[in-house]
């Protein structure tokens, strides 16, 4: 899964494989769940890599139901391959990260570094690392696969039809998360001392749908310049460091005073 020249210092592609490495590449959504699992399994439920990780996990087994009922999709191929391709880009930045941190790509790093920082919600985590995922490996993802497969990035496709329906899927997933977070005793009582706190902030921040709607414009652009590698790592470059930029904004600590002083008792 290439995508053109990046900066050595924050490539993914072709880092050692170390940690959660794997040597051989991933092929199927099956394969693709099990290594989510095994990321997510040994962490502890706030660390952030592991908030993001049960978000993905989520969503993919949500599509793989939908993809095994062969009713959903018109080109279940392509996004099967998608799904392949998105992950492993995922993948080969945590193995990048883990073998030697800094290493990763730039819109990556916000999450990792942050993964045990005290006062980050995890649903802050979750949507640090689609952010990262959807803004930064989503484009470069449809490029890989639209090359593999002879298609193209456009309006209007079979491709571009399936792409939005998974839309509803995230929508979902992203629902049950954000209640997931609203639960328990501790944080009733916090939002009835604090109106208003940072998750506001992050919810009004976040949007998968508008999201990947980006994704899918930036994947339009690439695509027009794939058959450049300086400009189109020079796109890729730019794309990075604003996501990056932006995760960082995600991961402000959102902890109230309530909360900071639960975590004492």
């Amino acid at each position: 899964m290439t995508s053109g020249p990046q900066d050595p210092d924050r490539s993914a592609t072709g880092a050692a494989r170390q940690g959660y490495g794997h040597a051989v590449p991933l092929t199927t959504v099956a394969e693709v769940v099990a290594r989510m699992e095994e990321i997510a399994a040994p962490l502890p439920r706030g660390d952030g890599v592991a908030c993001f990780t049960r978000l993905y996990l989520a969503v993919t087994e949500g599509v793989r139901t939908d993809l095994a009922a062969g009713t959903q999709f018109q080109d279940p191929r392509f996004l099967e391959r998608l799904d392949v391709v998105f992950a492993g880009l995922y993948f080969d930045a945590l193995d990048a990260f883990t073998a030697r941190p800094g290493s990763e790509p730039r819109a990556w790093a916000p999450l990792f570094d942050a993964r045990r920082a005290p006062g980050i919600a995890p649903l802050q985590f979750a949507f640090a690392g689609m952010n990262a995922h959807i803004n930064r490996d989503l484009p470069v993802a449809l490029v890989t696969v639209a090359r593999e497969l002879g298609i193209v990035v456009e309006d209007g496709t079979p491709q571009h039809t399936d792409f939005l329906s998974v839309n509803a899927q995230l929508a979902a997933t992203e629902a049950k998360v954000k209640h997931e977070y609203v639960t328990g005793w501790l944080r009733r009582v916090d939002r009835v001392v604090h109106r208003f706190d940072r998750i506001d902030d992050v919810v009004a921040m976040w949007d998968v749908e508008r999201a990947r709607d980006a994704a899918w414009t930036n994947g339009e652009a690439m695509w027009a310049i794939r058959d450049s590698a300086d400009l189109s790592a020079a796109y890729l470059d730019s794309l990075d460091r604003m996501v990056g930029f932006a995760g960082r904004g995600l991961l402000v600590p959102a902890d109230t005073w309530l909360q900071k002083l639960a975590r004492l008792l």
